[in-house]
């Protein structure tokens, strides 16, 4: 479980899941961040494949990270592994280096398939990631429609406009 004192650590869980060979792709604020945007966030979230050898190296990564089930009632039986990611689909963690969120299908049905073709990978550290691309993600973000990501949509769209005048 994630240490009320520890920092939030997102180059620190993406090089766990690095390290164990898990294949994701960064959605959310941590991506809107390599893209440049300034809204600050308080989770990492990730878009994960869903094959069984996938399933299997986040799992082990999960576990590498002591995550465990965040905001579920204590003491609800939960076995970390395969079987039970491949049961579920979206999942919400407390981890010791912060909270994960993994995605087997963000707002809008975009998936780690569907993610993956147009993503964009940026250098955190000394580790190339995977970051949905800003189409996709303002894409996301409208479909969540909830306030904050309609005023990051406005912020998303705008880095895009100052890229294409770049170009």
């Amino acid at each position: 479980m994630r240490d009320a004192d520890a920092e939030f650590d997102p180059p620190g869980i993406l090089r766990v899941l690095e390290n164990h060979g898990v294949k994701f792709v960064v959605i959310g604020g941590v991506s809107g961040n390599l893209h440049g945007s300034t809204t600050l966030t308080e989770d990492l979230d990730i878009a994960y494949a869903r094959d069984r050898a996938n399933l299997e190296r986040l799992a082990a990564a999960l576990r590498d990270l002591g995550a465990e089930l965040r905001g579920a009632p204590k003491g609800l039986p939960f076995k970390l592994d395969a079987a039970t990611l491949k049961a579920g689909l979206n999942f919400t963690f407390a981890t010791r280096l912060g909270p994960l969120d993994c995605l087997g299908e963000a707002s809008g049905s975009f998936t780690y398939d569907s993610l993956i073709g147009n993503a964009e990978q940026y250098p955190i550290g000394d580790l190339q990631v995977f970051a949905a691309s800003l189409d996709d993600l303002i894409r996301m973000k409208r479909a969540a429609g909830r306030i904050k990501d309609r005023i990051e949509v406005e912020n998303l769209s705008a880095l895009r406009e100052v890229r294409d005048n770049r170009r």
